[in-house]
């Protein structure tokens, strides 16, 4: 009795490849039909003998010493037949594309997996899921592993991360790239059920009294109970110009906040929302043509910023004077000048002043 002849295949995995054409790199499975020291045989029905052997046999050692004879393997095609007539296979291809396959599941399902930190660098943490290595970003920590440090120095970011390090931390996959084999994932979303459950208790309108757990040069963040943080953009924390967070607030301070903005599993918060809009007072007051004093607080990439009362400010363009240059040797810092309003909409706080100089 010839190898092929040695194990009928049952008629459903038959009709299952009678449909589908044996493709290089498709997945097949059989019937291991026999094994010897440097090759194994597999029964594919109706395409006839698999065989895996050669560097494909090596590599799939570990693979190997498992399995016996009438065991059921799943393979890659990587030749459809050699000159004997096989039909080449390799078990190694195989296992990862399947891994791949899963992985790609696990998307899908938000599977959530419990993993230790293999290593950190100064841009997150490195995982290893089924033998594959995996990045976990910084930015898909959640608040209590996130590494806030001044300036957001890259040095300081790697002191805290590796203080993690060995620790076991639940995460979903996020993304899969088998070209460069290697997984993305997130730790924020590892339990959406249970996310979504606390988001949904609060709405936009929401007055909170939160605690700060971080300040970053773009914002602070606090903390409205346990597990859940919201976000102050620097825009929101006053109606004055902040130009650095940490001069207003830091890491325990109680504050009273109100929700803006919940997008995307992200809650958004406002300081000012609570305090008095000093641009109501000019509600009718003041319109586009009328002559005010203003200081120059602060240069911009568009010009300079001139405030009228603290948290009211307008914007004189470079183009009203030429350019930047010129607008900057015009126009001093801390300084009191003329200016003409070109633009006011305090609904939106929005004003465009013109400078005026004086006449000599």
């Amino acid at each position: 009795m010839s190898i092929k002849e040695k194990v009928t295949p049952a008629p459903s995995f038959v009709m299952m490849f009678e449909v589908a054409p044996l493709e290089t790199e498709s997945l097949i499975e059989g019937p291991v039909i026999e094994i010897k020291r440097n090759s194994v045989f597999v029964d594919l029905g109706h395409w006839g003998t698999g065989i895996i052997y050669g560097r494909e046999f090596l590599n799939a050692k570990d693979i190997i010493k498992k399995i016996k004879v009438g065991d059921i393997v799943k393979a890659k095609v990587i030749e459809r037949e050699n000159e004997d007539g096989y039909v080449e296979l390799s078990l190694k291809e195989a296992r990862q594309a399947i891994l791949w396959n899963e992985a790609e599941d696990a998307i899908k399902d938000k599977i959530v997996f419990e993993m230790p930190i293999k290593e950190a660098n100064k841009g997150g943490l490195i995982l290893e899921w089924r033998g594959i290595p995996g990045f976990l970003p910084a930015s898909q920590l959640k608040p209590e592993h996130y590494p806030r440090v001044l300036d957001g120095d890259k040095d300081k970011i790697l002191k805290e991360l590796k203080k993690i390090v060995g620790q076991k931390i639940s995460v979903i996959i996020i993304s899969v790239d088998p070209k460069e084999g290697k997984l993305i994932f997130s730790e924020k979303d590892s339990n959406p059920k249970e996310a979504e459950k606390i988001i949904g208790k609060y709405n936009v309108g929401d007055e909170l009294e939160c605690v700060v757990t971080g300040v970053v040069d773009f914002g602070i963040f606090l903390k409205i109970e346990e597990g859940l943080e919201g976000l102050v953009h620097i825009s929101e924390i006053d109606w004055g110009l902040v130009e650095d967070p940490r001069s207003m607030h830091k890491v325990g301070d109680k504050i009273k906040a109100k929700i803006i903005e919940i997008k995307d599993g992200k809650i958004s918060l406002s300081i000012k929302a609570l305090k008095e809009n000093p641009w109501k007072e000019f509600e009718g007051k003041l319109k586009k043509g009328d002559i005010i004093k203003g200081v120059v607080i602060k240069y911009n990439k568009h010009g300079a910023l001139v405030s009228i009362k603290e948290g009211v400010a307008g914007l004189v363009h470079n183009s009203t004077l030429g350019s930047e240059a010129k607008l900057r040797e015009k126009l001093e810092l801390g300084k009191t000048y003329n200016f003409q309003i070109t633009l006011f909409e305090p609904k939106n706080q929005r004003m465009m002043l013109a400078y005026l100089e004086e006449k000599k």
